[in-house]
């Protein structure tokens, strides 16, 4: 038997942060659909946290079977990155590519890319947070026809911007909340429109929000008082604006809902305070340096044991990579003093004139740019110069911290035999456990990954990192390692990052209310939507459904 479904995620939606806000009143919509229905945390990917959770939900299928590890990817054979975009479907399809027999709606999913076996229509980047994927739809003609009728998304690709930078957070309030609203005329419309046998949706909002304005709910966020002031004009609590908003609109989609679906709403990874943007994307790439190169440092230096200088809490440029670059070291007092004071596009005419500060140097992000690197604003990828005579380096990332090791018959300038890499890896490991965080005294890594178990695997599914560095839940600016000197301060990047943590709410025939489910698992989702449908499971999904009398036995008092 069959009966229609309406699934809408919540992109990065904390189960936590939804939790406390349902329990305040301030969700009203989705505290009645939990009370009328079950309730239930999800947990996620834990490392490629950020990457990962919606490929996962759409094939059913791990990054260890699609080898789908996101976006960055290391081109074999060279020293390159490549942003890949989206996964393509093409080894493992979405789950909902049910053939003939179902009328899919498939609309604004981030991750992904379009697929011939859907039987309806499929809306790809129309204001998804960094879709991965170009603005099209299929049909072709339906994506102009809902820009037509309700506009632009106005934040798509415009949501990345600094936490100092009051103008754009200005901007990305009122983009989000116009974008929230617009979605919710889309959904209520495209519902009316059809009986579909399953609408799947998915607000990118909170994903937006949860970057920029995180440090505007959380007291117990570094930047927290610092930041009450800024967008008074606006609101004391911009993050929960967005979800009450977001709220208000599911109650706007659902007015159109057929009376007898399953309602699901779902988020596939949650948000706290970010804690991989500056280790990853800046520290880990300079600890790699002078591990590498013991003596010398390129970016912050600073002296293990000095006070901690304070947080940098007035930059002056437009980006983060600005403000990094501009804290590169220089023996010269005068062209340091230059490289501070003027623009970062002035910088290379500093070098034309008084010389870099040593040779090989760092390729600046202009460099980079101008290269069409697609990473040039990743301090990592200012170390590339260096990379073939380095034991390891730092990739980018989005998420935790990538080390690759430049391995002899892999990569094409090696430095590190096969016979050593297992000895490499538990050094580097070894000295990242002693990185310490001193504004807290803590310790600044929590775990670190092998991806490999022999140092020549040439499994395509594996990830491009042979070490993966998880950090600790506390954010940080500046590290100290015993062995190689203090790094930073540096000012924060996005105050909100991902962790691996999402949640299932359903509402539907045979769920009783206040039912509370069992721990599931995001590669749970897809059978469970399937399982709602009354459409046959495909065997190559992993997960199983949660919808089910076994994993419903914990009934709410």
């Amino acid at each position: 038997m069959t009966r229609p479904v309406v699934a809408i995620g919540l992109d990065a939606a904390d189960p936590i942060l939804l939790e406390q806000w349902m329990e305040q009143g301030h969700l009203k919509t989705l505290n009645r659909l939990r009370q009328q229905g079950a309730y239930g945390r999800l947990s996620s990917v834990n490392h490629y946290k950020a990457e990962t959770p919606w490929t996962v939900f759409l094939t059913g299928a791990l990054p260890e079977q699609t080898g789908y590890w996101g976006g960055i990817k290391v081109k074999n054979g060279t020293y390159d990155v490549e942003n890949v975009g989206a996964y393509d479907f093409a080894a493992y399809p979405p789950f909902y590519a049910l053939g003939e027999d179902y009328r899919v709606a498939a609309v604004d999913l981030p991750k992904g890319t379009l697929s011939d076996a859907v039987n309806g229509i499929q809306v790809l980047a129309w204001g998804a947070h960094s879709p991965g994927t170009p603005s099209h739809s299929l049909p072709n003609h339906v994506l102009p026809d809902l820009i037509r009728r309700y506009g632009h998304h106005p934040a798509l690709h415009k949501d990345h911007g600094d936490w100092w930078d009051d103008a754009y957070l200005t901007r990305l309030y009122r983009a989000l909340q116009t974008g929230i609203a617009r979605r919710a005329a889309m959904g209520r419309d495209l519902l009316q429109q059809e009986d579909w046998n399953l609408f799947l949706t998915v607000f990118s909002e909170p994903h937006s929000a949860g970057h920029d304005f995180w440090c505007y709910s959380q007291p117990d966020h570094p930047l927290y008082p610092y930041v009450q002031q800024k967008l008074k004009d606006i609101s004391a609590n911009p993050l929960l604006d967005m979800f009450v908003a977001v709220d208000e609109a599911i109650a706007t989609i659902l007015e159109s809902a057929p009376t007898d679906a399953d309602v699901i709403v779902f988020s596939v990874h949650g948000s706290d305070h970010n804690t991989t943007d500056v280790p990853s994307m800046f520290l880990l790439g300079e600890w790699l340096y002078r591990f590498n190169f013991p003596g010398k440092a390129m970016i912050a230096p600073g002296t293990v044991g000095a006070p901690v200088p304070p947080l940098l809490l007035s930059p002056k440029r437009k980006t983060w990579s600005g403000e990094v670059w501009q804290l590169k070291h220089d023996p010269n007092p005068i062209r340091a003093l230059l490289r501070r004071s003027l623009p970062s596009k002035f910088h290379p005419s500093i070098d034309r004139y008084l010389g870099s500060a040593q040779t090989p140097d760092l390729a600046s992000p202009q460099q980079l740019q101008a290269a069409a690197d697609p990473f040039f604003w990743q301090p990592v990828s200012w170390y590339k110069p260096f990379w073939p005579q380095m034991k390891a380096y730092a990739l980018p990332s989005f998420s935790e911290g990538y080390i690759r090791v430049n391995l002899k018959g892999r990569e094409p300038q090696g430095q590190v035999e096969p016979a050593d890499y297992e000895a490499l890896c538990q050094t580097l490991t070894d000295h990242l456990h002693e990185l310490v965080n001193p504004r807290t005294g803590a310790a600044v890594v929590k775990k670190v990954v092998r991806s490999r178990q022999t140092p020549l695997d040439t499994d395509p599914t594996l990830p491009g990192a042979d070490l993966i560095v998880e950090w600790d839940d506390v954010p940080t600016d500046v590290i100290d390692s015993p062995g190689f000197g203090r790094i930073g301060p540096v000012p924060y990047r996005r105050t909100g990052s991902h962790r691996a943590r999402g949640f299932l709410l359903a509402t539907g025939n045979g769920i009783s209310p206040g039912t509370q489910l069992q721990q599931g698992d995001i590669i749970d989702l897809a059978p469970t939507i399937l399982a709602r449908m009354g459409a046959p499971i495909p065997s190559r999904l992993e997960g199983h459904p949660l919808l089910q009398p076994d994993a419903m036995a914990i009934a709410a008092p």
